[in-house]
Parts: structure tokens; C-alpha cells; sequence
């Protein structure tokens, strides 16, 4: 496709960038003791190997001891630093790709009591609602210190073979000065004059060329407009970008729009699902027509299509599709070739970033090879010899499973109870709002399709069923039901109804309803909207401490965004112990797990939300007439090794079961059982 825009060639200073897509600076918090090693040398790895431009590595490799990592972040103040950024560059330079990285001093955008337990610094007195320290306002031996931290940091990327460096200057410490929201400064850092608040990054930009020479890429990552009053202007923003290129010194700008201080502003600059796509495109292409530096820009850029429309409509030079590169590493390898289709999408469910905010490994929802590159693949290699696989279930983890036998080559038979596939999944896609989900479905189903996996719709499946198929492999992957039952000791009340009658519309919602919540997932969240905008009024309680801890940060805003101001509450620290009926009403006892306190309270609707139990019946019947009578070598799961279980002499078949069938958890969960029991299949 040489006419693509997308695969044109870019030239930014002396270097050619192959194609016009990026993944942009993103830390996926997969560093070891602060070092970008072998797990992290690999997730870029494949990204290089399969087309990308330009991998941009570290969202925000830190420059000072003074700002200590947040989500895991490359120590880039440490001089062991430089031969595994060798090793990661030396990597993705041999299949093609140049390598850039983000460096930053988090500013206030980090706590005091983590790292060597030091003041965090800002030029502003306030405190970051994200990160809750109260900083240390900045004097001026700091400022010496850091900017000369700064020039460090990048003579040991230069010595660590990158390409080029960049700044991150939005909501971290830059952005703290060159924000009128956040800087509290006088003198020649502060005030109300942009110059003043615009020297601390100028003269950091300045310390650094003076150390990597003119020829080593320095670009800016910036807030244009921070869409708040007082804050950042278009056009301040775009008179920022003028006086970056004045300088001389800075060779692109990576455009942002927003501010990041708290979950809500970190949402509106990285939308998820249900948000507008690219809703600050055309943004970022003003600012480019207006200062004429090479431009970058990442934000909900999912689709090849909307790419495409950047690059062609003269938007931006450099495209970032980061977070639809961790769905899958291989989109310019498959525009290359005519395979668009086969693109695994991101559906916009964020699990990524929320990840990575509470402190754990970035993951997709639906790629469990993301970020595994050591032990899974993201291409299937063909099996030796073709089996008969039987496959019970048609959710996430079925079709996974479903997906990754038939490009192994084998012969592969599905029954599904229901008249589609999805599972849980497609009971979330209900919601207007989550309704992307369904493309973990849809694109599973394409693959399945294109190799001819045959598929039982409306079956119930029996053990005679199964075994009437003499198969080599069966996968149970059942998922659960909804669980009625209270927490240790509950029996089953059938006065309650559950958040999955709600989300199906088999139950009505109506009058004055409880939701509780032991779960803490999206479907008590996913309820509660339903809900409220049945017209009914909601309260949402739960045992613990914080509500729907597993939605997590980035998902959490629009559910609040939709809940706030309407007839929906929400109550922590309350244990629902029994429901009776009163009347036409139901009267919920609750209790606490702090203290023997307990109180009544009525309801016209009690809904349970406590996760699932396997549906896992035919499994159990089926063991008996397994090889390996359903037992899981873990050694061999977790390592990546075939299964090789053997105890049943007489067995006609080797057993599994995966996600909800053995225990509830989660979308990601059961997708990576499936793939990490079927590659080697």
C-alpha cells in the first residue's frame, strides 16, 4: 500500500522514521529495581519487530532522587541505567524502529514516604489531589539541582544508544511551573509573566543540549490548554509552542490537552470507553499549523482509520496509538499487508492504565500476551500433529481458547447454551456506555470464523454430548451464575434479585433500591446506572472500606459522572446480614464488620452483587473419562511448558476448565487461561 499515509516515511532532524505511527511515552510498570530489563526490553521489542516507527519508552523515567516512582518508573538518575537501555535500544534498532524516552521530575506528582523518603518539590504550596503529599515549595538550589539532574539523566540515554529524549511537561514538575494554576513562585521562576514561569524548562532544555550536542532529538511533551479557568489558554499554549521553537533547541512537540491531577482530569486528556474518540485531534493540528514543528499526539487514537485521517489531513506528523499497540503489538505489520481486519481492537476498557495508577503491571483486558512477551505469544505457531478440540462455552475465555486451537490448526467444536456468544461480556455491552466490549467478542468471532471452527448455538451440553465427539482435548469454559447467598453462612434468599436480572432487564427497577456489593466490580456500578435511570432511586453499600474497588480510578469517573447530582448514594463500612419481607416492601438488616452495631432499613428492591459460582457440572462429569482427570500442572502453566499430566491410564481425553468455571474473576483472567493452556496444544 505505498500511497497509505500511514506508511510514508517521516524525517525529524536527521533521523527517518520508517511510517508515521508511534506508541508514545507510557510506562507500563514492568521495570525490575527500577531498570528496563528483559521484560521490558520485550514488550518494545515486539512492537519494533512488527513495524512501529518509533517506540517512545518510560512514561517518565525520573531524573532525581527527590522524585520517587509513582507506578514503577526507570530510575533514570542511576548510572546502572545505561547498558539495559542499551540493550532495550540495541533491541528495536535491529528490526528498524528508532528509540526515544520521557524523562520528568515528578514535581508534586509523587508522595514524600515512598523511595529515599525525601520532600517532594514543587513551585507550588498545594498538594497534587492524586497523590495527596503536600510539597516542599522549591528553592532556588533546588532548581540548580534538578536542572542539572536533567542534563545527567539524558547524557545517559544518549550513552545508551536512544535516539532522542523527551521532555514531560504536563501536570509533573515543568508543567507545575509553567501552569499559572501552580506556580506560587516571585522572582524569576514565578509570577504572572510567562517568561518567568517559561525559564525553569527553557533553561533545563538549555542545560541538556549543552551536554548531547545539537544533533541528539530533544522534543517536549506539553499541555496547550489545560481547559481550566486560570490555567493554560489555546493560546497561551500555542505562544508556548512559538517560543520552544525560538529556542532552536527542541525538535518536535507532543501535544496534550487537560489537566492530570485527579482521576476525573486524567480521563478527559486519556478518554476510556464511552468517551469520545480523538476528542483532542484537531486541537493538536492548530497547534502544529500555527508553530510548524513537527507535531506527535496520542489520545484515543484506537482505529487505523482515524489515524490515517490525522497523518492525511495534515494533523499531526507522528501518530500515537499507544494504548491500541497493547491490544496489539502487530498493527502496522497487518496494514502492511492488507490485514486491517485482523486487527485486535482496543475497546477502550482501560484496564491498562487503571493497573498501572493502583500500582500493579500494565495488562490488556483482552491481549494476555501484552506484557508476557517472555512466556506468550502474540503469533500462534501450528501445532505438529491436528486434535479434535471440544470447547463448552462461547465467552471470553472460550472463543479465546476456541481462537488459539484453530490457529494451531486443529479441528475445534464449540457449544454454547445461549443463541450468542459474549457471556458476561455481552451483559456489560448492554450499557450504551460499555458497548465496545463486545468487540473482545466480535473480533474472536471473526478469527473463529476465518478458520472454520464450528459452532453449536442454543445447545446445552451434555457429558454424552462430549464424549459422543471422541475428542483429544475438552475445554470447560461454563462460567458461572450470579450467587445468592450472603457472606459465610448465608442462606440463599430468593427476596433478592441480582445486579445480572437488573443489567439482562429481566427485573424492573423501581421504587427505592439496595444494591449491595461484596463483588466490587462493574456490575454494581453498571446496576446503579440502570437504575437511576429507570427513574428509581439507588443505594449502593458495600462491607468494605471504598466502594467497587476493582473499577479502579479512569473506569470509576463516568459512573460517578452519571451517578452525582441524581437519586443514587453510596455507603461503606456496612455489611448486609438478611433480608424479610414487610408488606409489599423488604427490610434489609445491616450490620458492621467494626463493631456489634446493627440497624434495619426498607427497601421496595434488594439487589445482590457477590460475584459468580462455577457452572461447573459437566466438568466434574466429565473427569472421571479424562487422561489427566482434570489436574493442571502448575509448574508447567506458569512457566510456559506443555501439559504432559497422565494419571488415568484408561482416560479418553485431557480435561480443562478455565475463567468463571473455576473461579470468579475476571475478563483478563480467563482469556489467559485459555491462551496459556492452548498455545502448546
Amino acid at each position: 500500500m505505498p500511497n497509505d499515509p500511514l506508511l510514508q516515511p517521516f524525517r525529524l532532524k536527521h533521523l527517518t522514521l520508517r511510517n508515521r505511527i508511534m506508541t508514545t511515552s507510557h510506562e507500563p510498570a514492568y521495570p525490575e529495581d527500577g531498570m528496563p530489563k528483559d521484560r521490558y526490553r520485550a514488550y518494545h521489542e515486539e512492537r519494533a519487530k512488527a513495524g512501529v516507527a518509533l517506540t517512545m519508552t518510560a512514561g517518565s523515567a525520573v531524573v532525581s532522587r527527590d522524585s520517587p516512582p509513582v507506578f514503577n518508573n526507570i530510575l533514570a538518575w542511576k548510572d546502572e541505567v545505561v547498558p539495559w537501555v542499551r540493550r532495550l535500544t540495541d533491541a528495536c534498532h535491529e528490526h528498524g524502529a528508532a528509540v526515544m524516552i520521557q524523562l520528568t521530575h515528578l514535581g508534586r506528582r509523587t508522595s514524600w514516604d515512598k523511595g529515599d523518603w525525601l520532600p517532594s518539590v514543587s513551585s507550588s504550596r498545594h498538594r497534587e489531589p492524586a497523590h495527596k503529599a503536600f510539597p516542599k515549595l522549591v528553592e532556588d538550589w533546588d532548581i540548580a539541582r534538578i536542572i542539572a539532574d536533567f542534563a545527567d539523566a539524558a547524557a545517559r540515554m544518549k550513552d545508551g544508544g536512544m535516539d532522542g529524549i523527551e521532555l514531560e511537561a504536563y501536570g509533573h514538575l515543568i508543567d507545575q511551573f509553567w501552569s499559572p494554576l501552580t506556580n506560587d513562585l516571585d522572582g524569576p521562576y514565578g509570577g504572572a509573566s510567562l517568561d518567568s514561569r517559561m525559564r525553569f524548562g527553557l533553561d533545563v532544555i538549555s542545560a541538556i543540549r549543552a551536554r548531547v550536542g545539537k544533533d541528539f532529538i530533544l522534543g517536549v511533551r506539553f499541555t496547550a490548554d489545560e481547559t481550566h479557568p486560570g490555567g493554560i489558554t489555546p493560546e497561551i499554549g500555542v505562544e508556548m509552542a512559538k517560543r520552544l521553537e525560538a529556542t532552536g533547541q527542541v525538535d518536535f512537540i507532543n501535544v496534550i490537552r487537560g489537566r492530570i491531577h485527579t482521576d476525573p482530569a486524567l480521563t478527559d486528556v486519556i478518554p476510556v470507553q464511552g468517551m469520545r474518540s480523538a476528542p483532542h485531534l484537531d486541537f493538536a493540528g492548530r497547534v502544529r499549523a500555527e508553530t510548524g514543528l513537527p507535531t506527535f499526539h496520542a489520545a484515543r487514537i484506537a482505529d487505523v482509520a482515524t489515524a490515517r485521517h490525522a497523518v492525511a489531513q495534515g494533523l499531526l506528523d507522528m501518530v500515537g496509538m499507544t494504548r491500541a499497540h497493547m491490544a496489539d503489538p502487530h498493527i502496522v505489520r497487518k496494514i502492511m499487508e492488507g490485514r486491517e481486519h485482523d486487527i485486535r481492537p482496543c475497546v477502550g476498557a482501560t484496564y491498562c492504565l487503571d493497573r498501572i495508577y493502583q500500582g500493579a503491571p500494565a495488562l490488556c483486558i483482552h491481549n494476555p500476551a501484552t506484557g508476557r512477551e517472555l512466556s506468550m505469544p502474540h503469533v500462534i505457531a501450528p501445532a505438529a500433529e491436528r486434535r479434535k478440540v471440544v470447547i463448552v462455552g462461547a465467552g471470553p475465555g472460550g472463543l479465546e481458547a476456541a481462537r488459539v486451537a484453530a490457529e494451531r490448526g486443529h479441528d475445534v467444536i464449540v457449544f454454547e447454551a445461549t443463541p450468542e456468544p459474549g457471556g458476561q461480556v455481552r451483559l456489560a455491552a448492554r450499557s450504551p456506555r460499555r458497548r465496545e466490549m463486545i468487540g473482545i467478542i466480535d473480533w474472536r468471532m471473526a478469527q473463529c470464523a476465518a478458520r472454520d471452527v464450528v459452532f453449536r448455538f442454543n445447545t446445552w451440553a451434555e457429558a454424552s454430548d462430549v464424549l459422543a465427539l471422541d475428542p483429544d482435548v475438552v475445554i470447560v469454559a461454563t462460567g458461572g451464575l450470579p450467587a445468592t447467598e450472603l457472606f459465610e453462612g448465608g442462606e440463599e434468599n430468593d427476596l433478592m434479585v441480582t445486579s445480572w436480572d437488573i443489567l439482562s432487564g429481566d427485573v424492573k427497577p423501581e421504587g427505592s433500591v439496595l444494591i449491595y456489593d461484596e463483588a466490587g466490580d462493574h456490575a454494581a456500578l453498571q446496576a446503579a446506572e440502570m437504575v437511576v435511570n429507570a427513574g428509581a432511586k439507588v443505594e449502593v453499600m458495600t462491607p468494605d472500606r471504598t466502594f467497587s474497588p476493582d473499577v479502579m480510578g479512569m473506569n470509576l469517573v463516568p459512573y460517578m459522572r452519571s451517578l452525582q447530582g441524581r437519586a443514587a448514594t453510596f455507603t461503606i463500612a456496612r455489611r448486609l446480614t438478611g433480608v424479610r419481607r414487610a408488606g409489599n416492601r423488604m427490610v434489609a438488616t445491616i450490620g458492621t464488620d467494626y463493631s456489634d452495631h446493627s440497624h434495619e432499613a426498607e427497601y421496595d428492591q434488594v439487589v445482590l452483587n457477590y460475584g459468580t459460582r462455577p457452572l461447573a457440572d459437566l466438568y466434574f462429569e466429565l473427569k472421571p473419562h479424562s487422561v489427566n482427570l482434570g489436574e493442571v500442572d502448575y509448574d508447567a502453566l506458569i512457566e510456559g511448558r506443555p501439559q504432559r499430566v497422565a494419571t488415568n491410564p484408561d482416560g479418553r481425553f485431557r480435561l480443562f476448565r478455565i475463567g468463571d468455571a473455576v473461579s470468579c474473576r475476571n475478563t483478563h483472567a480467563a482469556i489467559y487461561d485459555a491462551l496459556r493452556l492452548m498455545k502448546d496444544i
